[in-house]
């Protein structure tokens, strides 16, 4: 168990913004946790301590939207995650933080960037499109495996459906249930989560609820347009951020 307190001076900060992120509001925000917490211990133990504490999350806002997930979404992205979660599994070795960081900026910021250069507030909803929806599923889960940031690859495909904020954060809390659970069997089997990290996680854990309700109260109050404009904000903003840490890497 870490008994730091420095560690948790930059703990605390990064699971409520984690849990604000996770119950709708600005999903992609929740990729600045792990760095955060990476500023007090390794990244790879960040995330393994992150891991059940994000679990406990999911409980929490797969309950406060139990109503409002898009099934049919669900239905595209979810077996794509999973294959991705398998390929992050067998490239663990070999693949770096920064090497994600450096992805992740790219495509967030020309994703946010299109979107506010061709007016896509204004535009009209996207239909489905399952080989678009396989590809960003399949990202989602192998980038939410290597570093917990699927955040961004999933807007990808959900964000331009222009579903209600509630549908959409419901949808978002249903795809990450089951990949973080998934995800439980190969960090056990790499040895990235011990019993010190579980410790650690269940003394922070009480956070988790404080962080998804407080969300999830906001997410259902914000009318859709803003909604929407402030999660493409988001998005660039982190992708920049992204990008910069990446050089620097």
């Amino acid at each position: 168990m870490i008994d730091d307190p420095a560690f948790y001076a930059v703990a605390v900060p990064a699971i409520l913004l984690f849990g604000l992120s996770k119950s709708g509001l600005g999903a992609a925000l929740g990729i600045a946790s792990v760095p955060i917490m990476s500023l007090a211990v390794s990244p790879l133990r960040a995330a393994a301590i992150m891991l059940p504490i994000i679990i406990v999350m999911d409980v929490f806002a797969v309950w406060s939207y139990r109503r409002d997930a898009d099934l049919k979404t669900l239905k595209i992205v979810v077996p794509a995650a999973l294959a991705g979660i398998a390929i992050g599994w067998a490239l663990a070795a070999r693949i770096t933080d920064d090497h994600v960081r450096a992805i992740l900026g790219v495509i967030a910021v020309a994703f946010a960037a299109r979107h506010f250069l061709m007016g896509g507030a204004d535009a009209p909803p996207r239909p489905h499109n399952p080989p678009k929806g396989w590809f960003w599923g399949m990202v989602s889960g192998f980038t939410s495996f290597v570093s917990h940031s699927g955040g961004i690859p999933l807007q990808m495909y959900t964000l331009p459906l222009k579903l209600d904020p509630a549908a959409l954060a419901g949808t978002t809390a249903f795809f990450f249930a089951i990949v973080n659970a998934a995800k439980l069997v190969p960090y056990i089997a790499l040895g990235q989560l011990s019993l010190a990290e579980v410790k650690t996680a269940a003394i922070l854990s009480p956070l988790a609820p404080v962080s998804i309700l407080a969300g999830v109260w906001l997410v259902r109050r914000i009318p859709k347009k803003p909604f929407y404009t402030l999660t493409y904000a988001g998005v660039m903003l982190v992708g920049l951020k992204l990008l910069y840490d990446a050089v620097l890497g």
